[in-house]
C-alpha cells in the first residue's frame, strides 16, 4: 500500500513549532499560549501525542523530538542555501 507523504497544513504547523526550538540549549523549552492561535495550540498537542515534546502546550523536546528538530532544521538550512 503506497504511503501518502504529502505535506498538509497540520504538518506545516508542527514543523513551524519544531523549528522554534533552540537545539544549542536543551534547557530551553517552549510554551504555546492560546493567544498563539488555534493552529499552533493544536500542533503542540499533536507533537505531545506523538511523543516529540514533554507537554501538551510545548515544554521540552523529548529524545525523539530532538532528532526530528535536528532533521527539520538541517533540511531548512539546505533549502535556504
Amino acid at each position: 500500500m503506497p504511503q501518502n507523504n504529502a505535506v498538509n497544513e497540520e504538518h506545516i504547523a508542527e514543523m513551524k513549532l519544531l523549528a522554534l526550538y533552540n537545539l544549542a540549549s536543551m534547557q530551553e523549552g517552549l510554551k504555546v499560549h492560546h493567544s498563539a492561535g488555534d493552529a499552533a495550540v493544536a500542533a503542540a498537542q499533536r507533537l505531545h501525542a506523538k511523543g516529540l515534546v514533554t507537554q501538551a502546550d510545548g515544554g521540552y523536546l523529548t529524545d525523539l523530538g530532538v532528532e526530528a528538530a535536528e532533521h527539520l532544521q538541517a533540511a531548512l538550512t539546505i533549502l535556504e542555501s
